[in-house]
């Protein structure tokens, strides 16, 4: 399956294939922005996409990529297990729990989670 949009909840969410390229840079988040303009509103990233530097807040890659989704006021979902991740830092968990709260990014278990949150806040 390659990344495509797809209705979720009545939102357009660009929905990024586990098996898709790593997202291991800025660009690569940049090219999924690209890929979102084609109508989406968020886009659904599979964890397993995202290297450990993303989750390791020190080398700030996080944020950045973070970042280039709200200046393009697109939500940003991390769709997926990152309970190792979170295991071993707070500073992730506390963002993580953050993110959650708000409206611009999201850490949720699975597409059906990605759902029913979109379904509560429509």
């Amino acid at each position: 399956m390659a990344d495509v949009v797809q209705e979720r909840a009545g939102v357009p969410v660009l929905v990024c294939d586990p098996d898709g390229p790593p997202v291991a840079t800025v660009q690569d988040a940049l090219d999924l922005v690209g890929a979102a303009f084609l109508g989406a509103e968020a886009v659904a990233v599979p964890a397993s996409r995202l290297g450990d530097e993303f989750f390791s807040l020190g080398s700030r890659f996080a944020g950045e990529v973070m970042q280039k989704f709200v200046n393009y006021r697109l939500r940003l979902v991390v769709l997926g297990d990152i309970s190792r991740h979170l295991a071993t830092s707070s500073a992730l968990r506390a963002l993580v729990h953050e993110s959650n709260r708000a409206d611009h990014v999201w850490f949720l278990p699975d597409i059906e989670a990605l759902d029913a949150r979109l379904r509560a806040t429509a």
